[in-house]
C-alpha cells in the first residue's frame, strides 16, 4: 500500500518525507486555505519536495472552467494530479483530461456506484471518504471493500485511494481489503509508529545496557 500525506503544510511534508514513508501528497481547497499561502506557491513547493503524485484540486464547478483550472494546475509540475469532484461536470472533465493523458483523482466519493462511474471516466484515482461515512452512521470500510471488488471484477486501472482516514485502524483495514493508497493526516501517519509495548521494551533494553557501563563507540 502507498501512503500519501494529506496536508498543504510544507514543513510537515518535508519532515515525513525524510522518514521514507511518503509516496505522494493530497491537498484540497480547505488545506490550501489553512496554509494562508497562494495555491501556486504551495503546489510547486510540494512537488519539489515529493517526487510522487501531488493532488491539486480545482475550485470551479462547471465543465469548461474546470478544464481551464485543471490544465493550469497540471502545468505547475510534472507530478501534479488534477483533483476533481464527483459530479456530472467533474466526471465529464475527468474523461476529457484522461483522454489527454492527464492523471485525475476523483474526490468526494461516497458510494460504489459513484466509484464505478469514476473508473469508467478514466480516473487514475478514486477517493472514497471513509471517516465522513462513519460520522453519519455508515460503514466507510464496507465501501472500500465494495469498490475493490468491483474494480477487480472488471480490471479497472483506477487506484483506490482511501481518504478521510481518522486512525491507524482505518489504514490497517484498508490494507487488508487491498486498497492501493491511503492518504493520511500527518498525525495519523505518526500514530502508525506508536505502540506502548515498543516504548516499554526499548526502555528496558536501554536500562539493562546502562548497567553494563559499556559504549558501542
Amino acid at each position: 500500500m502507498k501512503f500519501f500525506v494529506d496536508t498543504a503544510d510544507i514543513a510537515e511534508i518535508r519532515a515525513l518525507a525524510a522518514l521514507g514513508m511518503v509516496d505522494g501528497v493530497t491537498t484540497n481547497p480547505s488545506l490550501i486555505a489553512k496554509s494562508g499561502r497562494k495555491i501556486t506557491e504551495v503546489i510547486v513547493e510540494i512537488c519539489e519536495a515529493v517526487p510522487g503524485p501531488v493532488s491539486a484540486e480545482v475550485t470551479a464547478t462547471e465543465f469548461a472552467p474546470m478544464l481551464k483550472e485543471a490544465r493550469f494546475l497540471r502545468g505547475l509540475a510534472k507530478n501534479v494530479v488534477v483533483k476533481l469532484p464527483l459530479t456530472m461536470d467533474g466526471l465529464k472533465a475527468c474523461k476529457a483530461l484522461s483522454d489527454e493523458g492527464v492523471p485525475v483523482n476523483v474526490t468526494l466519493c461516497f458510494s460504489a456506484a459513484q466509484a464505478l462511474l469514476a473508473a469508467k471516466a478514466g480516473a487514475a484515482y478514486i477517493s472514497p471518504f471513509v471517516g465522513r461515512l462513519d460520522d453519519v452512521g455508515q460503514d466507510g470500510m464496507a465501501l472500500i471493500a465494495e469498490i475493490v471488488e468491483i474494480y477487480a471484477n472488471y480490471d479497472f486501472g483506477t487506484e483506490v485511494l482511501v481518504a478521510s482516514v481518522r486512525n491507524p485502524m482505518h489504514v490497517v483495514q484498508a490494507a487488508k481489503l487491498g486498497a492501493d493508497v491511503a492518504t493520511l493526516p500527518p498525525a495519523v501517519l505518526r500514530q502508525l509508529f506508536q505502540h506502548p509495548l515498543t516504548d516499554k521494551g526499548l526502555a528496558a533494553f536501554l536500562a539493562d545496557w546502562a548497567k553494563t557501563g559499556q559504549s558501542i563507540l
